[in-house]
């Protein structure tokens, strides 16, 4: 081969630099353009980001007032000062109120601390699961935030999306070493909708102090439904979750491990034996049926004998004597077990259960909480399906007294005795007003069976009857008193549920203390000092 001559060499080492340095310079502009043009937004985003943080500003809560505009739950200013971190995040630390250029946000206030907390319910931090997602009916609001609030419980929870507001931003410029060094645009924080109860403000403050020491439940209705007052006790103060300080982290972990658990809604979510206050259903259902009438006559010899099981009365129970030839306004105001318990045999179970269904019962009522249970209304097919085992007559009896499988909240009760105060009407219970209004349903009850059943509720807070505390009582008021026996060992149940005034009802009560004794003694003395407080103020 021949061999290339100096000058060839020098030529084609000339020619190939040539190539490299026009390639190198193709390179370089096609890394400038693709730089600058193409992926120049990105870069350009990469640079803003370091040199601008956006802020996100908390929007307050929208209050939750009572009926006369009294705030169940309202916000405090909070300042805060913005600590920048390395990271290109940021922390927002409470400051006092003369911090310069501080940050304003709010925090969760309520006046009645735990007097009404199972109607406001609690806010917490969004969690980890939580953030970035959008809630259901939310989806104006955007979604949950790091260091953002949620509602927990009560009306926090289920009016969040109303209550919640539309967080603001700051955009800030800072330098290489993270420092702010201006403002550069504020978008403000919006405000979240009030919302107005129909919780009547001084009932709720007066019931909150009614269950001292005692573990249960008050409920007070008007006859459309709206809740005037709903108190669980024990209950909890929620201003310990909107402020996450260190010195209330003890307290709130004393709530958490307090096993009497006042974060539980026991109105809507407790379930008992209902105890004589059912014997409001067994008397409609046996009028309804055509078993009894206004000229039915029982004799109450003191107990019922079947197949060698005693069926006793309480009266004979305590105190060895009986009733006697009674008809049922006697037996409603003296609560006789053995009377109930033959009319319910004459009913029969499936039309007791059929009856106690039509009440409200075994069902939800559907107030505007979370929590609610449905409650149980045994029959025949329950009892094979769940325990395996046949009906019996005594379980009829059991039934017809609020005893057995029978078990309801004390919101289900409540609404029991407004359908006797309502002329036969079942109203479905509500706190928020302007969430749907009434919801009435007329149950086709015959309004002279409504007007004998409300005579015997009557006569028992009249003398004679079980409710002593409201003997001579004025204004009038009809009233059912309650015992249920537990299958565990203690004290039974004691109930009490009363509509006043007789004659032209406007209040609704239902009190039950869990394991507190005798209805007539326990519970009927609270509902006396509430309605003592609705009336007085008039």
């Amino acid at each position: 081969m021949k061999s290339l001559s100096l000058k060839e060499e020098q030529s084609w080492l000339s020619w190939f630099l040539r190539g490299i340095l026009l390639l190198g310079t193709f390179v370089l502009v096609a890394r400038l353009f693709e730089l600058q043009v193409i992926k120049g937004d990105y870069y350009r985003g990469l640079s803003d980001g370091n040199r601008v943080r956006k802020i996100t500003i908390g929007a307050p809560r929208g209050r939750i007032m009572a009926r006369g505009g009294e705030v169940l739950v309202g916000n405090k200013d909070v300042y805060k000062k913005l600590v920048l971190t390395g990271d290109g995040g940021y922390q927002k630390v409470e400051v006092g109120t003369d911090f310069p250029e501080a940050i304003v946000e709010s925090k969760r206030f309520y006046p009645l601390g735990g007097g009404a907390a199972h109607v406001t319910g609690y806010v917490g931090e969004v969690t980890s699961d939580e953030l970035g997602k959008v809630e259901p009916g939310c989806s104006d609001k955007g979604p949950l935030v790091s260091a953002g609030w949620t509602g927990r419980s009560g009306l926090e929870q289920t009016s969040n999306c109303r209550l919640r507001g539309t967080d603001g931003e700051e955009l800030i410029e800072v330098d290489t070493f993270g420092n702010k060094v201006r403002l550069l645009g504020r978008k403000p924080a919006r405000r979240g909708a009030d919302i107005t109860t129909t919780i009547d403000y001084g009932l709720q403050k007066k019931a909150a102090g009614l269950l001292t020491d005692s573990i249960g439940s008050i409920i007070a209705t008007d006859i459309h439904g709206q809740v005037l007052a709903l108190y669980s006790s024990p209950s909890y103060d929620p201003n310990l979750f909107a402020d996450p300080k260190k010195e209330n982290e003890t307290r709130l972990e004393g709530i958490l491990r307090d096993q009497s658990f006042p974060l539980f809604n026991r109105v809507v979510g407790g379930l008992y034996h209902p105890g004589s206050t059912f014997k409001i259903v067994t008397s409609i259902a046996a009028l309804e049926e055509g078993k009894i009438d206004k000229d039915y006559i029982y004799e109450d010899t003191g107990a019922i004998v079947v197949n060698n099981f005693e069926y006793t009365n309480w009266y004979f129970t305590q105190y060895g004597a009986v009733e006697g030839k009674i008809g049922l306004t006697r037996a409603i105001a003296r609560s006789t077990d053995t009377f109930f318990y033959k009319i319910g045999e004459a009913v029969g179970v499936d039309k007791l259960a059929e009856w106690a269904r039509k009440f409200g019962l075994g069902s939800k009522s559907g107030i505007d909480l979370e929590g609610e249970v449905q409650g149980l209304v045994p029959d025949p097919k329950w009892k094979l399906e769940v325990k395996g085992e046949r009906w019996f007559l005594g379980n009829t009896y059991h039934m017809s007294i609020g005893q057995g499988d029978l078990a309801v909240t004390p919101l289900a009760v409540n609404q029991v005795t407004s359908v006797i105060a309502t002329g036969g009407r079942l109203c479905a219970p509500y706190l928020v007003q302007d969430s749907r209004g009434e919801n009435c349903t007329d149950m086709g009850i015959d309004r002279k069976n409504i007007d004998l059943v409300k005579q015997g509720l009557i006569q028992a807070c009249q003398p004679g009857g079980t409710a002593y505390p409201f003997f001579d009582y004025k204004p009038q008021v009809a009233c059912k008193t309650g015992t249920a026996e537990t299958s565990l060992l203690g004290m039974p149940h004691a109930w009490f549920t009363v509509f006043a005034p007789a004659d032209d009802p406007e209040i609704i009560v239902t009190v039950l203390v869990e394991n507190g004794g005798e209805g007539s003694s326990v519970a009927a003395p609270v509902a006396k000092e509430l309605l003592e407080f609705y009336f007085g103020r008039k």
